[in-house]
């Protein structure tokens, strides 16, 4: 007994065989477990999977085949119907040995021995209109796997080709490519320089809310023993007559372990201190590039961010320029290219050492400017 028969007869001792209601019941029942047999396994093929429920259909046909009603061959049912009335009309006359050695009763008796030798029905079993056709089945293999039913191999790549799509990669390599162009057009403008991130005397400059933007320059180190550049003092702290502060700014000449300085704090107002750059010095740059070094510090403990502005007359300005200063002394470095025009008077480098105005000072030890190469 296989598999699908043992499964039926045992569905059967559940309930009452005899039932043709339930005989169908528990035949839709194997053919949905084959069914969702066939759509769990992806390996079984179309033609695997019509041969599986072929199988199935000629099983209950089999067993459907024991319940249909005896139906009696008509030439053995007339000839044992005349037999028996022979029988029945001779018997009286014939003894009980005669009777079982005369070769006519035994003749005649044949046909009632073989009728139980015989099947109970040579009649075709009908069985329930519950098994899928051919061409049921064959409709059922083609329905798309999303489905969950039996798909050919050619699924599996295309799942792969799902799981990597090809315009996710292209665009990763447009993003990889942006990613790298940025960082090399930021090498070459010099914003990234090694020598800078890694020096104690770097310069941070920092982009205030009124700041013109400027074409970044790589700057030279001004203490660089092979820059034979000539340096034009702009301000020491040995002239504080070029100076000038509003009135409620403090700004105070002293001297430590580090030097000379004059270190200047702003009011409530949160004016500038201004440098003079002489009219003189404006002369030397007039139609050139130029390199202004400010060298400063924060108080002890109190690192501000420094702001710094321009007004050179006929020659225009330097924009707006923001530094965080540390409590060390660093040099901070911004650049100006000259219009060719001569200066008409001096101009003015303008200083705020607390651009957050909570009355922070900078200590100011040397401003000066060179031409750039």
């Amino acid at each position: 007994m296989d598999a699908i028969e043992k499964a039926i007869r045992n569905a059967f001792e559940k309930g009452n065989a005899e039932d043709r209601e339930f005989r169908e019941k528990v035949y839709r029942s194997a053919f949905a477990a084959l069914d969702r047999a066939l759509k769990a396994n992806p390996g079984v093929t179309v033609e695997n999977a019509i041969n599986r429920r072929k199988a199935m259909q000629a099983k209950i046909a089999e067993i459907e085949s024991e319940f249909l009603p005896a139906v009696p061959d008509i030439g053995h049912a007339a000839f044992d119907t005349a037999g028996t009335d022979d029988v029945a009309t001779a018997a009286p006359s014939v003894d009980a040995p005669a009777a079982r050695g005369g070769g006519d009763i035994s003749r005649r008796d044949e046909p009632v021995l073989s009728v139980d030798d015989r099947p109970r029905s040579h009649a075709t079993p009908v069985v329930p209109d519950i098994i899928p056709d051919r061409a049921e089945a064959e409709a059922l293999a083609r329905q798309p796997a999303s489905e969950g039913e039996v798909e050919p191999d050619r699924d599996e790549r295309r799942m792969q080709r799902r799981r990597f799509p090809l315009g996710a990669l292209i665009a990763a390599l447009v993003v990889l490519a942006v990613i790298g162009g940025g960082f090399w057009w930021l090498k070459q403008s010099g914003l990234l320089r090694g020598d800078e991130a890694s020096s104690s005397s770097a310069q941070v400059t920092e982009q205030g809310e009124d700041y013109t933007p400027q074409q970044p320059t790589a700057l030279p180190d001004p203490d660089d023993a092979s820059d034979d550049r000539e340096w034009i003092t702009v301000f020491t702290p040995s002239n504080p007559a070029s100076v000038s502060a509003p009135a409620d700014a403090k700004v105070e000449a002293m001297k430590d372990d580090t030097g000379s300085f004059l270190r200047i704090r702003s009011g409530a107002s949160g004016s500038s201190v201004a440098f003079d750059v002489g009219q003189g010095v404006l002369d030397e740059l007039a139609g050139k590039h130029a390199v202004f070094v400010i060298v400063a510090r924060a108080q002890e403990g109190q690192e501000t961010q420094m702001s710094v502005s321009c007004n050179f007359g006929d020659l225009g300005d330097c924009g707006r320029k923001r530094y965080t200063v540390a409590n060390t002394r660093n040099e901070y470095l911004f650049d100006v290219t000259f219009p060719g025009n001569q200066p008409g008077a001096a101009g003015t480098i303008s200083i705020d050492p607390d651009f957050d105005n909570k009355g922070k000072a900078v200590d100011i030890y040397e401003i000066r400017v060179a031409v750039a190469p």
